[in-house]
C-alpha cells in the first residue's frame, strides 16, 4: 500500500488560495484511547469562524519504519463522514469506526487527519491561505496489553547523537521533554512533545553534538504518559 508524507501533530501550513487568516477548525479530543471490545469513537469539529468552511477527514495507519514515523491509507478504519461542510459557531460529529471484527493482538496506532481546505471562492491573485491541519492519535487496544517497555540505544553518527527507543510492550509510550546527558553536557530533544514510541516498533531521533560532548554513556530523562523516564544507555561510535 502506498505510503505516504504527513505531519504528525496539529500544524498550520500555507496555501496559495484565498486570504490569510486566524485558523478557525477546532478538533476534539486531541487523543483517541479505545480499548476492547470497543470499535467506535467521536471527534467533535468546531468552526470558531465568521464563515463556513470545509473539512476533509482521513484516517491512516501509524507505523515506524527505520525509526521513522508512517502513514498509509487504509480502509479496515473509517471516518464517517469523511468531509464535512461547517456553519459558523457549529459542532460537527465525526463518527471513527474499526470495521476489522478481528481483535486487536497489541494496540494498533492510527491517525485521524483533518484538513480544514482552502476556500476557493475567496481566492485573490497574491494573497495566502492559511489553513489548518489537525494529526489526532488514535489508539485500539486490548484490555489485557502490557505497558510500554522501552529499551534505550544511543550512538554518533557523524555530528549527531542518534537515540534509539525499543519498544517491546503492548502499549504505546508519549515522550515529551527529553534530553540526554553525560555529567557535563546537556542535549535537548524538546521541551515540549517529542514524539511517541510505538508497541513493536524503534523510533530515533537525532541531535547535533554539542562541543565537550564525548561520553561514552549517557543519561536520558523525560516526561511520559506513564510517568518521569529516567534511564541509561551505552553510547556507541
Amino acid at each position: 500500500m502506498r505510503q505516504v508524507l504527513l505531519p504528525l501533530t496539529a500544524a498550520v501550513f500555507v496555501g496559495h488560495a484565498g486570504a490569510a487568516g486566524a485558523a478557525a477548525l477546532q478538533v476534539a479530543p486531541v487523543l483517541l484511547d479505545i480499548p476492547a471490545p470497543g470499535a467506535t469513537s467521536t471527534v467533535t469539529l468546531r468552526n470558531e469562524g465568521p464563515r463556513p468552511l470545509n473539512a476533509q477527514i482521513r484516517v491512516f495507519r501509524w507505523t515506524q519504519e527505520n525509526g521513522q514515523d508512517k502513514l498509509e491509507p487504509v480502509t479496515d478504519v473509517v471516518a464517517s463522514p469523511p468531509s464535512a461542510s461547517l456553519a459558523s459557531r457549529t459542532d460537527y460529529a465525526v463518527r471513527i469506526v474499526r470495521l476489522n471484527k478481528a481483535p486487536a493482538a497489541r494496540e494498533e496506532a492510527y491517525r485521524l487527519v483533518v484538513d480544514e481546505l482552502p476556500d476557493a471562492s475567496r481566492e485573490r491573485n497574491g494573497t495566502i491561505a492559511v489553513v489548518l491541519r489537525h494529526s489526532i492519535p488514535v489508539f485500539f487496544a486490548p484490555t489485557d496489553a502490557e505497558t510500554a517497555r522501552v529499551t534505550w540505544k544511543a550512538k554518533i553518527v557523524g555530528a549527531k547523537l542518534v537515540l534509539q527507543a525499543t519498544n517491546t510492550g503492548g502499549r504505546r509510550l508519549r515522550l515529551a521533554a527529553m534530553k540526554v546527558s553525560d555529567g557535563k553536557t546537556t542535549v535537548n530533544f524538546g521541551d515540549g512533545l517529542v514524539g511517541y514510541s510505538l508497541s513493536g516498533t524503534t523510533m530515533t531521533w537525532e541531535r547535533p553534538i554539542p562541543a565537550g560532548f564525548s561520553a561514552s554513556a549517557i543519561r536520558i530523562t523525560a516526561q511520559s504518559d506513564l510517568g518521569p523516564v529516567d534511564a541509561r544507555a551505552a553510547v556507541t561510535r
